[in-house]
């Protein structure tokens, strides 16, 4: 009889995407999901639910019993928190726990949940998966980059040590049911909201959330272990980038470009007024910052190695239009 897979982070925004492309290959889905998670985006689905702390060490060991593979997606994606130390003890010292229970379980496979904000910047041109995390990137980064990379490292030392474990890099995700919502799906509501009074001169990589779940599926059937692998497509102007959500929401786009030291100026005071409301703020300095440089990813290796798809950037913009309007995050 089959084994299960267990899906950390399964009630996600990705996580809940692996789960249906898990269930759409016939597998048998166990979900470990946080303490007062929000579950709607499992609504409806043939999955077992397991609820846990992802550093309880015993917790996460019984639910790896009767499984064959671990996708560990849980982790907090924000660019603000009210106790900044929780990043680290989730992403960190979580994944840590998670991975050495995976460890001793005798697993077919892992798949990591890493980030591209894990591989660094590179200012010449299109990173891919050999470029190094820098200096530089620890330095401007916030709490969630620097715990993306220092988990990745961890999790790399894992398969070294031989655990079964291949890392995927999602770039910036689009899509459907972004209940958080994330900081990406901010982007959009944002524009939505008429929020966005103009732009920088920066770009970044956008994915439809659908092809990162299929990437992962595919990282655990195909992936080569102590491999990481971008899961990235679309390389995007941020100007560019809100035209499209002007043309899917029919709102007008934003025309002004934003010096860079007026943006971050305005992420500076949004974060002091966070700190003191101890309220999520559209911005921060230092997400300002990683803002304003021009984050472009190579998928090759993803593409050839993986078969990753590639869903229209137009096509996942239209969709996480229709999906927040008809939920109530915007008009």
């Amino acid at each position: 009889m089959a084994k299960k897979v267990l899906v950390t982070g399964a009630s996600g925004f990705i996580g809940s995407a692996v789960v249906r492309k898990l269930l759409g290959r016939g597998r048998e889905v166990r979900c470990y999901l946080e303490p007062g998670a929000r579950l709607e985006n499992l609504d409806g689905l043939d999955v077992e639910k397991v609820t846990g702390d992802v550093n309880d060490r015993d917790a996460i060991a019984g639910a790896l019993k009767g499984c064959d593979t671990l996708y560990h997606l849980a982790a907090i994606y924000a660019i603000w928190l009210p106790d900044p130390a929780l990043m680290y003890r989730v992403n960190v010292e979580g994944s840590k726990t998670v991975l050495w229970a995976a460890y001793k379980a005798n697993l077919d496979k892992v798949v990591y949940t890493s980030s591209i904000a894990a591989v660094g910047a590179s200012d010449q041109g299109p990173a891919d998966e050999t470029h190094e995390f820098s200096r530089r990137d620890w330095e401007e980064g916030n709490g969630y980059i620097r715990s993306k990379w220092l988990s990745e490292l961890d999790a790399l030392r894992f398969a070294r040590e031989g655990l079964p474990l291949v890392v995927v890099n999602p770039a910036f995700p689009f899509g459907e049911r972004d209940i958080a919502p994330t900081p990406t799906g901010g982007f959009i509501i944002a524009a939505l909201k008429k929020q966005v009074p103009g732009y920088v001169n920066a770009g970044f990589c956008a994915v439809d959330v659908d092809d990162v779940a299929e990437g992962h599926v595919l990282a655990a059937e195909k992936g080569r272990v102590g491999e990481r692998y971008i899961l990235g497509n679309h390389n995007v102007m941020l100007r560019d980038f809100y035209k499209l959500v002007a043309e899917a929401a029919h709102v007008p786009p934003p025309k002004r470009r934003i010096p860079a030291q007026l943006a971050l100026g305005a992420g500076w005071a949004m974060e002091k007024w966070a700190d003191a409301k101890k309220k999520r703020p559209l911005a921060t300095y230092k997400a300002t910052k990683y803002t304003l440089r021009t984050h472009f990813f190579d998928n090759g290796k993803a593409r050839r190695e993986l078969g990753l798809p590639v869903t229209p950037l137009d096509v996942t913009i239209e969709k996480s239009v229709r999906w927040f309007r008809a939920h109530g995050y915007a008009e």
